[in-house]
């Protein structure tokens, strides 16, 4: 595979291979340097090290998204690393769904950073953290909209946000009165499209919800995957990952959870394929950048898995 990195100088590329037994190509980067790549015609994505949740920063030239915001005990942790990234405001929020871990941190972000825009499943919850951050948006007049398959949402410089799931369907059933819901296979699922690289954003979605999405016929090829549920045995069925193809796996979940993520049985879908995986708890954050054409994967610590 051809992994292309950018160094800090604004003038040096350097361009080569990696073979696998060289456990993968890493480098760091602060945030002066994302700055400039994102003036530069590149997309950044960070799988935030945020302990077991989700919250994946997507920096464009143009706008700044945050897909899920981890949990509520982790909301120093998200602090810190959008302070790592140079974060000044966000432009997009995208919640996948209402569980604790990807929506915990909404009261950070909605009293500490200028918020443009939130985008949801659109479906009614009881949680409390869920009812906080909507009662919260009214009072900021920040616009709110539940997103269906189908939707497409520009977050500039020509990268896109395809939605995969849940279905129109499903929403308008979700949204009866007395309806039960599974808010894990009821996840904002969706592809970020950059010309030739895109990656493939999960939530929490399980097998139910991947053979719905394959099902419906829309194009999930994608170059990189952000596993589904932390990494569960629920999630990354075998038909999709063959749909999917994806050259790399990106697992977010904390040390030593009580969940036991990623499992086992995940990790060896993974390895039968000969896709390489990438972890939070093992490689702290995650860093993806492309250019539309290659990419990279560079991590603060440890190899690939």
């Amino acid at each position: 595979m051809n992994i292309r990195q950018w160094a800090t100088s604004a003038l040096a590329v350097l361009v080569f291979f990696c073979a696998p037994l060289l456990g993968g190509c890493t480098v760091s980067f602060d945030s002066d340097t994302a700055a400039h790549h994102a003036s530069d015609g590149t997309i950044t994505v960070k799988v935030l090290n945020i302990g077991q949740g989700d919250s994946i920063l997507i920096q464009t030239s143009e706008k700044t998204v945050l897909v899920d915001t981890s949990d509520v005990d982790e909301r120093d942790k998200l602090r810190a690393e959008l302070k790592k990234a140079n974060v000044k405001k966000i432009d997009t929020i995208i919640l996948t769904h209402p569980h604790a871990d990807h929506i915990g941190g909404m009261d950070v972000l909605l009293d500490e950073y200028p918020v443009g825009m939130v985008y949801d499943n659109g479906m009614p919850s009881t949680s409390k953290l869920f009812l906080g951050y909507v009662k919260k948006l009214k009072e900021k007049n920040i616009e709110r909209k539940g997103l269906v398959a189908g939707d497409r949402i520009d977050l500039g410089g020509g990268a896109v946000f395809e939605v995969l799931g849940p279905s129109a369907e499903l929403v308008k059933e979700g949204s009866v009165k007395g309806y039960k819901h599974d808010p894990n296979n009821e996840s904002v699922v969706g592809r970020l499209v950059y010309a030739n690289f895109s990656m493939m954003l999960t939530g929490d979605a399980e097998k139910k919800e991947e053979q719905a999405i394959l099902s419906a016929g829309s194009p999930v090829q994608s170059t990189i995957l952000k596993s589904g549920h932390h990494g569960s045995k629920t999630s990354s069925s075998a038909d999709f990952l063959r749909a999917v193809k994806p050259e790399a796996a990106l697992i977010s979940c904390g040390v030593n959870n009580d969940y036991g993520h990623p499992h086992k049985e995940t990790m060896k879908k993974y390895h039968a394929l000969d896709i390489p995986i990438y972890v939070t708890a093992e490689n702290g954050t995650i860093t993806v950048r492309s250019d539309g054409k290659t990419y990279d994967i560079s991590v603060e610590k440890g190899e690939k898995q």
